[in-house]
């Protein structure tokens, strides 16, 4: 899994059947040590932007309340109310 915050959306008129009613959140990896572009996720939580949201990607991202056949790579599976690192609160969700 991922942490990211999310950045904005996609909308898509045209998509393939397995992704009609799936709502798309572009989404910026957090606490990466090296430049990661941000990406397109399937939203399964509800997310709005400005949340920071745990991602999961890969073959995971496709068992996650979407067909299994469905052509994702990324997929918020949470969203984060607090986040913690080495004893330190690093996030609150407002």
């Amino acid at each position: 899994m991922r942490i990211a915050r999310v950045i904005g959306s996609v909308v898509s008129t045209v998509k393939t059947e397995t992704l009609t009613g799936a709502k798309l959140l572009v989404v910026a990896p957090l606490g990466e040590t090296h430049a990661v572009e941000p990406y397109v996720a399937v939203d399964t939580v509800g997310a709005g932007r400005g949340e920071v949201v745990l991602v999961t990607t890969g073959s995971a991202a496709r068992m996650v309340e979407h067909p299994s056949h469905a052509p994702v790579d990324a997929t918020i599976i949470a969203i984060v109310d607090r986040l913690e690192t080495d004893a330190w609160i690093t996030y609150i969700k407002d």
